[in-house]
């Protein structure tokens, strides 16, 4: 009988132990984790910076009147804009404070589809890893706002993303990495066919590492004034990576 006891007693004893030194590992594995062993953390990634960021204003002081939308009317000196299809018939907004419309460009006279783009004189843009495009959007009709982008070799694409704020203008924003796109003439704004693509494949992977410029585009004719059709758009800001524009060209 002690014999018995001895041993039950010894087996409660090593029952004891292996608990123990179970309950002991997960704190000892989270301390060789903190430490920079194989269980270290990740560090989080490096949130995108704001590398374009693009404000209106009227061509000269005091002039708000529905005038064409122009170089003079981009705030920051450093953004150059570019006028695709018909683009050149945009027009300035002067704004409502009441409905929260900052000075704006307007597309309600626009015979056909257009882009406009906004170039940074000094650096090209990495749209990869956590990239994302902000903007202020107010629409009419079945309007909508579609981002753009030119590579610097020249390619044009537009995204599936579409901005549709009929009753107010709006901020939002998206992830680049979530939009799909499309090659985009440039002359006459309109879709195309992915070179090499299989039939009925629209869809392409642009190198977003490489984009000379960014923008926005709406493929249907402005209706006029009144309420038919149209877009304002407030503002526009992009964050990615700056590249200087000598090394972008050098790794074409």
């Amino acid at each position: 009988m002690k014999r018995y006891l001895t041993s039950a007693v010894g087996f409660l004893v090593a029952l004891g132990m292996i608990a123990t030194l179970s309950a002991q590992q997960p704190a000892q594995g989270g301390r060789a984790g903190a430490g920079g062993g194989q269980g270290a953390a990740r560090p989080a990634p490096v949130p995108a910076a704001l590398v374009m960021n693009v404000t209106f204003q009227p061509a000269a002081a005091g002039k708000t009147e529905q005038l064409p939308f122009v170089q003079a009317n981009i705030a920051n000196p450093d953004i150059e804009l570019k006028q695709y299809g018909s683009g050149s018939q945009v027009l300035t907004n002067a704004g409502n404070a009441a409905q929260f419309i900052p000075f704006s460009l307007w597309t309600g006279e626009t015979t056909g589809p257009f882009a406009l783009t906004f170039r940074s004189k000094t650096n090209a843009l990495d749209l990869t890893g956590g990239a994302k495009i902000r903007w202020a959007t107010k629409t009419s009709g079945f309007h909508s706002v579609q981002p753009v982008v030119k590579l610097v070799d020249g390619s044009m694409f537009i995204g599936d993303v579409m901005s549709q704020n009929v009753a107010a203008m709006m901020i939002s924003e998206f992830p680049v990495g979530t939009v799909r796109w499309m090659k985009l003439d440039p002359m006459r704004v309109v879709t195309m066919t992915s070179p090499g693509g299989t039939f009925n494949q629209i869809w392409t992977t642009p190198d977003l590492s490489k984009v000379d410029e960014v923008g926005v585009a709406d493929l249907i004719p402005g209706s006029g004034h009144g309420t038919g059709g149209w877009v304002h758009v407030g503002s526009l800001e992009v964050y990615g990576k700056a590249v200087p524009r000598g090394a972008a060209t050098a790794s074409r």
